[in-house]
């Protein structure tokens, strides 16, 4: 509407410039009427009589407005485009990810990527050797690795942790004044022992998106909806991950079945693949038990499982679609993902049939999709 103004503008200078016969001044409306809605000279018939342009000050009248008009849609082009450069990315991020398909971590950011519409490329890692991690002295997945090339510089990013990947990426997304190395400073790496003597890797503010004031008031408009988000993303990490194991290896049947699965998701030799199918389940199902032991899971550890996703569904409540209100959030993806690596398997099935996550979880699936498809149109 602004340029539209400033053309009329400039076209009302132009007619008092160009026309040989104007009506009597003393207001631009009856200069406005002579200009049609294409721009064109039109006199209409009235009682006034019609006079020529008084000398210089018809002419200075003229360039004035000729020169406000035609300033002013210089100033809306600039804005514009300046507005327009705001809306669009950076560049194209290169995103080759790291993963086991089976593992929830993985499957969270799959999630998180797919859902923003994020295209990567995906090397499939053999759980045995890990050749395909060998360059990495981060010897877990997933990794997330992001060419820069097209952005800022020309290295590459090493995104390790799930949480860490999803908090960068999403940051990068909204912050337009840091590149991604500089994002990842945000997040330092930190070495512990943890209660079984083992040393771990943690990373500090994972569950935090780097923002400014302004972006953070954007991005959470209600108050508490930051906190909300990053306490439940730390409980799919500290509490429904441990949940998948036990229950999907809790008999020897599922035990089976669920290695079936890997080994027909994942990557394994004929031998590998043999070797895990049998030896793996075994060995799951004696190490599901221990799980059960450690997180103080009851002996029906599917109670433990509905409980915790009918706290997730309680958590959200009746007024929201999603714990992100109309769309999923950081939160939303991080439990979809979690709880999608069991479809298929027996777990999965019961958890849909004997809780309330089914609506929930179908309506970040259609999400998921919606946004997914729009890669292609």
């Amino acid at each position: 509407m602004a340029a539209a103004c400033c053309r009329a503008l400039a076209k009302v200078g132009w007619s008092v410039l160009d026309s040989p016969v104007v009506r009597r001044p003393g207001s631009l409306t009856n200069l406005l009427y002579n200009i049609n809605t294409r721009g064109s000279r039109r006199f209409y018939r009235t009682s006034s009589p019609l006079v020529r342009p008084q000398g210089p000050r018809g002419r200075a009248l003229g360039c004035a407005l000729l020169l406000g008009g035609g300033l002013g849609f210089y100033q809306v082009l600039k804005t514009s485009v300046q507005q327009h450069q705001a809306e669009e990315p950076r560049g194209v991020l290169k995103l080759t990810l790291y993963q086991y398909k089976t593992c929830p971590f993985c499957s969270k950011v799959r999630a998180f990527l797919d859902y923003h519409g994020l295209p990567y490329d995906v090397v499939e890692v053999n759980p045995v050797m890990r050749k395909e991690i060998k360059w990495s002295s981060y010897r877990k997945v997933p990794i997330l690795m992001v060419d820069g090339e097209v952005v800022r510089d020309r290295t590459l990013d090493q995104l390790n942790d799930s949480s860490v990947i999803i908090s960068s990426i999403k940051t990068f997304l909204i912050n337009k004044e840091k590149s991604m190395s500089e994002i990842l400073c945000c997040y330092p790496e930190m070495k512990a022992v943890n209660d079984r003597g083992k040393e771990v890797t943690e990373y500090t503010n994972k569950y935090w998106l780097m923002l400014s004031e302004a972006q953070t008031a954007v991005i959470y408009p209600q108050k508490g909806l930051q906190k909300e988000e990053m306490k439940w993303r730390q409980w799919a990490d500290d509490w429904l991950v441990h949940l998948i194991s036990p229950n999907v290896y809790r008999t020897t049947d599922e035990a089976l079945a669920s290695f079936d699965y890997i080994v027909r998701e994942g990557k394994f030799g004929t031998f590998e693949g043999f070797f895990a199918k049998y030896v793996g389940a075994a060995a799951m199902f004696v190490i599901s038990k221990r799980l059960k032991s450690r997180h103080n899971l009851q002996d029906d550890v599917r109670q433990d499982l509905y409980k915790a996703v009918n706290d997730w569904i309680a958590a959200i409540g009746k007024k929201r679609k999603f714990m992100g209100g109309d769309q999923p959030n950081l939160a939303d993806l991080a439990v979809f993902g979690v709880l999608r690596v069991m479809e298929g398997l027996q777990a999965f099935d019961d958890m849909m049939e004997n809780t309330k996550v089914k609506h929930w979880y179908k309506r970040v699936e259609g999400a998921e999709c919606l946004n997914i498809s729009a890669l292609f149109t």
